[in-house]
């Protein structure tokens, strides 16, 4: 069988990054992230990754502990490049080609954001991890990952969570919670689905980009999406 999609963008969730700890890394999750990437490059897929900063540091977070905004935000940029790095050491280590690129400049760890070198990363089968966000406070790295999709003409946001897909209210506080197969951007907007930010949902909505909102922590599950089994929840318009 042929995978569904010859290129994603795959957002991954800082907070997931931390397993059962309660801050940082853990070694296992992002040993099983690697694995599940590499699962889907031998299948041809090209992918894109853009990961948040929430295990390390949140701006908004931040700005509720007094830290300017602007400065918050910077400093949560800075903590999804250590996650980029970490997660490419990981991917490296069993063997799959790696770049990070930043939207802030930082030539001596990565390379910054070029958006025809990153294609051309792509099309030689390597990953390319886009770290630091847009660059720009007030921006998540939900935002990013749309932006990026967009820019690399990829075919799926396929956003990694900890929970199976989008439900009506949250399942983890209410066990009658319903869940959605499909959904329009239009509904996630009005309803307040909290899937994305209002302005990376407008963003895939005016280019027609797919999300597939799935749970990555079962092994397997990334390549199941990138074959385009029917798991987690898609938004699609219409």
């Amino acid at each position: 069988m042929k995978p569904a999609y010859k290129k994603v963008l795959l957002k991954l969730s800082g907070e997931a990054l931390m397993g059962d700890q309660a801050f940082g890394i853990s070694s296992e999750v992002i040993a099983s992230y690697a694995r599940q990437i590499k699962e889907v490059v031998e299948l041809g897929v090209e992918v894109a990754i853009v990961i948040g900063g929430g295990n390390i540091f949140r701006g908004l977070s931040g700005a509720e502990q007094g830290v300017d905004r602007v400065t918050g935000d910077h400093m949560g940029m800075l903590a999804t490049v250590i996650n980029s790095l970490a997660l490419q050491n990981s991917l490296e280590q069993i063997g799959v080609q790696t770049r990070v690129q930043t939207a802030i400049e930082m030539p001596k760890i990565a390379e910054p954001f070029i958006k025809r070198k990153a294609q051309r990363h792509l099309e030689k089968g390597r990953v390319v991890i886009f770290g630091a966000g847009t660059g720009n406070p007030y921006f998540t790295t939900d935002t990013a990952a749309a932006l990026r999709a967009i820019e690399m003409n990829a075919d799926a946001v396929v956003k990694a969570t900890k929970v199976d897909g989008i439900y009506d209210m949250d399942p983890v506080k209410y066990p009658e919670a319903k869940k959605y197969e499909r959904v329009t951007y239009t509904e996630v907007l009005n309803k307040d689905l909290k899937v994305m930010d209002a302005t990376a949902i407008s963003l895939c909505r005016e280019n027609n980009l797919p999300i597939i909102v799935f749970d990555s922590l079962t092994e397997g599950n990334i390549k199941k999406v990138a074959m385009g089994e029917n798991i987690g929840t898609t938004v699609v318009e219409g």
